[in-house]
């Protein structure tokens, strides 16, 4: 079974005539998705690891608005890098994808007629997580917004604990070190997480989602399988 949530979603005759058609790559953490000059895949499926959808503004580190792990997709128009595009892919967390190339569109679109329909509906969810997000960063404070985003990597990464610096977390909550750092000493104390040398621990869950802010439940939602075109959704 592949770990894509929302291929499973697909119907099993169609992934299998679908799969063909594409290949599993390694993501590498890093700030480029793929080598530059390389043409952009149309589809890529995480399967592992962690993608931040991020957006960049001239003399400012990337913003984070989003979060794409084994439960979604990312689309060619977020592949095209800071050049062509106003959004890009950051990968946070090392992992595999399932890729499909664009000279297989066509192809694809025969081998899965449910797939167009599968997209259509997970970057409806998208766009509103993004609306969601902008009034996050405006309205609730470092610390819900961390434990959001603590939440949020550990629902994709599927394990107690990540890497990640605190200069990373701050570039990506839009917020200084010193800031990050506060809140992660705050977080530590009061027993929720352990962080030492760049690997974060998660110790308590609930004491964490207690804390997040009511985006979180957003998030959640977005994190279950779509919906298929043919009226089921993968476990």
């Amino acid at each position: 079974m592949i770990a894509n949530l929302l291929l499973q979603c697909l119907p099993p005759e169609e992934l299998t005539r679908l799969l063909p058609l594409g290949e599993q790559i390694a993501v590498p953490a890093g700030s480029l998705l793929l080598p530059p000059h390389e043409p952009p895949p149309a589809l890529l499926f995480p399967l592992s690891g962690m993608l931040c959808l991020v957006t960049r503004l001239e003399a400012h580190a990337p913003l984070q608005l989003g979060m794409v792990g084994r439960e979604g997709l990312v689309e060619s128009a977020w592949l095209l890098g800071p050049a062509l595009a106003s959004m890009g892919v950051q990968v946070q967390q090392a992992g595999q994808a399932w890729c499909l190339p664009a000279s297989a569109q066509r192809l694809a679109a025969r081998a899965s007629p449910s797939l167009e329909g599968l997209q259509d509906r997970y970057q409806l969810r998208q766009r509103q997580a993004l609306a969601t997000r902008a009034a996050c960063l405006h309205f609730h404070t470092l610390q819900q917004r961390l434990a959001l985003w603590l939440l949020m990597a550990q629902d994709r990464l599927q394990g107690e604990g990540f890497h990640v610096t605190q200069i990373e977390l701050g570039q990506l909550l839009g917020v200084r070190r010193a800031g990050v750092s506060m809140a992660i000493g705050q977080l530590q104390s009061a027993g929720l997480l352990q962080h030492r040398r760049a690997w974060l621990r998660i110790d308590d869950r609930a004491g964490l989602q207690a804390l997040a802010c009511v985006c979180y439940r957003q998030e959640r939602v977005d994190l279950l399988p779509v919906p298929s075109a043919h009226g089921s959704a993968a476990a």
